[in-house]
């Protein structure tokens, strides 16, 4: 079992990045940086397989250790918080293996491959106080999704009534040439999972849980293993109905969540990022103007991103409290993709709660159904 941990307070929190590719460059190491200039954190390792690559990482960073041995790392530097930039398929045993030395974690989605993955790492979080495993779900935080959760909460706005989930995006055969890509075990699904996933997931956020979801899923264009379009009809325990559709085959892109109250319309539009310009709030015609202008006012404008989360992430650290995007909080949307899949492929309702151990989902996406479990080496796991 992981080690307790007590608030942080009057020192920085010591971090490490695992991973020294793009998302780690690009995201994880300026939000860490930034939090450094405000006397929150400091990098103290990174690690990466590849030797020559977190060497010039950390060089690039001013980072003092290298690694290339994740234990090693882990009992020599003993740092408060891991962020795991690797690919799906490692994500869980990196998860255990810093829970395990006391780390808090923060993890790029997809968390990890399957929901029997996700409560394997559950169970090694720390009963009270952490610590804690979290999911990078950036597009949930920022000034613009605060208060449009606020409204939906308060219920100025009325009952949520019809909702859309829309990430339609483009992906060339180039994409799909790289040799982990659209396959089951190195992607851990198609764009269901690796890129309509931050979409449902704000979804979920704003509207609460779900209870039962039908789908349909097809290869319409590219050789993989998995889906590269799927389509799914929601239910919420509101009682509210959406319609999601996830592809890689839209030349027009665009990220798109709107949400038809019995007060107003709430429409989110653009692409992998959005601010307060990006959500449109329309009253319905009886709405007094003043009620409609309070509605729009968004305050100041904090961008969703990787900042805006670990900002939140590392005051939970501190207050040793559990993290939003974490437990079965963040299970949530993995759960809503893994019926999504479970539906398609066997053209049937699932409910909320029903894949459990013992369910061929619980343990793979594709849950070995014919036309969609790989073939050869890659089989069904227990």
């Amino acid at each position: 079992m992981p080690r307790s941990t007590v608030p942080l307070t009057g020192r920085r929190i010591r971090a490490a990045v695992i991973g020294t590719g793009a998302i780690g460059r690009g995201s994880h190491l300026p939000a860490l940086a930034r939090l450094a200039e405000e006397g929150e954190t400091e990098v103290v390792a990174a690690v990466d397989i590849d030797a020559g690559a977190v060497g010039a990482f950390c060089a690039e960073a001013g980072i003092p250790h290298a690694y290339t041995d994740l234990d090693r790392m882990l009992q020599e530097q003993r740092p408060d918080l891991v962020t795991i930039c690797t690919p799906p398929t490692l994500h869980r045993e990196q998860t255990v293996a810093a829970l395990r030395a006391g780390a808090w974690v923060w993890c790029e989605k997809p968390p990890v491959p399957t929901l029997a993955d996700f409560d394997a790492v559950e169970a090694e979080e720390g009963a009270v106080g952490g610590p804690y495993a979290a999911i990078v779900f950036q597009h949930r935080f920022g000034s613009g999704s605060r208060h449009v959760r606020r409204l939906l909460a308060e219920g100025v706005l009325g009952r949520p009534l019809v909702a859309h989930c829309q990430t339609t995006w483009y992906r060339d055969s180039a994409y799909y040439a790289v040799p982990w890509r659209g396959r089951w075990h190195t992607e851990g699904g198609g764009p269901a999972m690796g890129h309509g996933i931050h979409q449902m997931d704000l979804l979920l956020d704003l509207l609460g849980p779900w209870s039962e979801v039908r789908a349909m899923a097809g290869r319409l264009v590219h050789d993989v293993e998995t889906e590269d379009v799927s389509t799914a009809l929601v239910r919420f325990a509101s009682g509210a109905l959406a319609t999601v559709v996830n592809s890689v085959l839209s030349p027009d892109e665009v990220s798109r969540i709107r949400i038809d109250c019995e007060r107003a319309t709430v429409e989110l539009t653009h692409l992998y990022g959005h601010s307060n310009g990006n959500w449109r709030i329309t009253p319905a015609p009886d709405v007094p103007g003043e009620q409609a202008a309070a509605w729009r006012d968004f305050g100041p404008d904090v961008p969703s991103s990787h900042l805006a989360q670990l900002s939140e992430l590392v005051a939970s650290v501190r207050a040793g409290e559990r993290p939003r995007s974490s437990g079965p909080d963040g299970r949530t949307s993995l759960e809503l993709i893994t019926a999504l899949y479970k539906a398609a492929f066997t053209d049937t309702t699932v409910r909320a709660g029903e894949i459990g151990p013992g369910d061929p989902y619980y343990t793979a996406l594709h849950g070995g159904a014919p036309g969609w479990a790989p073939t050869g080496r890659e089989e069904v796991s227990a």
